[in-house]
């Protein structure tokens, strides 16, 4: 996945104005690869604290429609946005806040994060949150911070602790040092970080820019200019940072923790309970297709000649009928493979981690789990085994290929990375079609695998991570 910081010169006090540059930076970004926008501490408004204190209309909420114009950016281009901004006060809260308003790739609010360590004046104008600011997004856990925050240690430790990735920073630094602390708190944290930080004139006088990204080395891996206004296009600048190593992987504890309380929701065979789906020919009842693009028998008896591929838990098989009925005209799901016994998910697995061990003979066992269960779930949590997870694609009306990037089933070696979903470097057409893909499964109640553009699941454990449910509805069946 890639993340932008987005810095510009807002016009002081005009939040129609900042809102539409925020919007085109969203489409800016999105055209370069980019899954997230963040902006800096207030850009909305600019941090001009005597003039927000002066005019309540200077706060929003997150269904202002003065941020409508950001709300449709993200909307058509399928990208997520952190707009900083003076919040009005939540339903319990004892005045405004230094609010980030994080904004889903459907442009709904997927979170809020209230500023918790205000800063001098600061104190006279807004109230300090309580809270610690988490969303997760195309399978990458963020932790959020304004400014003030990341100065104290514990915040960024809690986010680490936390099992967040990235750290997101949206500031209004005065000076290079300050910036330059980013190094520090990427390396000792271990994460990912990308600092939005103000451009031109606040009340705290010029900002500094120079919004940046580090790795968890702390090694400073890009950076904007100090946005002065003779800067081109006025001082605005993306920053952009490749944070696929960040996705929550299969193999990760954290998806084995969730716990099981099946429903018992039986498996149902797309081909006859769902004939206005369109079943690929790529399987059928005398060979096989999986994640590792395996074909057929090789007479270990392991395979799946009984035709199990084409079954779905009916939950997941009405959410993509809901999917399919979503999609623009002239386009249709095809439907490539459900249900894996959990015999062959472990065959998969161990072919795969086999070719990953003769191509990387200096990696432990660890490594190779975790590497694997990029293109292959580790057999005990795999979602296909438990008839949660289908593997699917886009056709044209009548069935023709359409650009999605690459094959479905491409492993990562085959594809150089590009079967990830948020993959850089895509045609424009590849990427409109897996935000089509996206929008439609996404909108149904499904949630992706983001190492595979073609991977969708519901009810399943990872399932239940990425939405915050306590425990999946589904958990491995043996072939009936």
């Amino acid at each position: 996945m890639i993340i932008a910081a987005a810095q510009f010169s807002p016009v002081p006090g005009d939040i129609e104005a900042n809102a539409a540059r925020m919007a085109a930076l969203v489409t800016e970004a999105a055209s370069r690869g980019a899954g997230l926008v963040v902006f800096a501490e207030l850009a909305l408004t600019q941090y001009d604290l005597p003039a927000i204190a002066a005019d309540p209309r200077l706060t929003v909420a997150p269904d202002d429609p003065r941020l409508e114009p950001v709300r449709q950016a993200c909307r058509a281009a399928g990208v997520g946005a952190v707009v900083n901004a003076p919040g009005r006060a939540p339903a319990d809260g004892a005045g405004p806040t230094i609010a980030s308003f994080v904004l889903g790739p459907d442009g709904t609010l997927l979170t809020r994060y209230d500023k918790r360590h205000l800063f001098g004046p600061e104190n006279d104008v807004f109230a300090p949150g309580t809270a610690d600011g988490r969303f997760t997004l195309g399978g990458v856990r963020f932790a959020l911070a304004t400014c003030y925050d990341t100065g104290f240690p514990e915040v960024a430790a809690r986010a680490a602790a936390d099992g967040c990735a990235v750290f997101l920073a949206s500031s209004f630094h005065d000076s290079a040092d300050r910036v330059a602390r980013y190094a520090d708190l990427a390396a000792e944290h271990g994460l990912h970080v990308l600092l939005a930080n103000g451009a031109g004139v606040g009340s705290a006088g010029r900002a500094a820019g120079l919004s940046g990204a580090w790795l968890p080395t702390g090694e400073r891996v890009a950076v904007a200019g100090d946005g002065t206004e003779h800067a081109p296009d006025g001082g605005a600048e993306l920053v952009l940072s490749d944070v696929r190593d960040g996705i929550t992987l299969m193999a990760d504890p954290a998806v084995a923790a969730i716990p099981v309380k099946e429903c018992g929701e039986q498996l149902l065979d797309v081909r006859t309970a769902a004939p206005a789906l369109l079943v690929s020919e790529l399987k059928d009842d005398n060979g096989e297709n999986g994640d590792s693009g395996d074909s057929g028998d090789d007479g270990s008896g392991v395979g799946d000649h009984a035709g199990a591929f084409a079954r779905l838990r009916e939950g997941v098989l009405r959410r993509l009928l809901t999917a399919q009925a979503s999609l623009p005209d002239g386009l249709r799901l095809q439907f490539v493979e459900g249900y894996r016994p959990p015999a062959l998910q472990r065959r998969y697995f161990e072919e795969y981690t086999h070719e990953l061990r003769a191509a990387h003979p200096d990696w432990d066992a660890a490594r190779l789990h975790s590497a694997a269960s990029r293109y292959v779930s580790p057999p005990d949590i795999a979602p296909h085994s438990a008839g949660g997870a289908v593997d699917v694609t886009l056709v044209t009306a009548d069935g023709g290929e359409v650009d999605m990037g690459t094959p479905i089933n491409a492993s990562p070696e085959e594809s150089a990375g590009a079967c990830y979903t948020a993959a850089p470097g895509l045609s424009p057409a590849a990427r409109a079609n897996r935000r089509v893909l996206s929008a439609a499964l996404t909108a149904a109640g499904l949630v992706n695998y983001p190492t595979e553009w073609w991977h969708w699941s519901y009810g399943d454990r990872y399932w239940a991570l990425a939405t915050g449910a306590d425990h999946a509805l589904y958990g491995p069946k043996e072939p009936a």
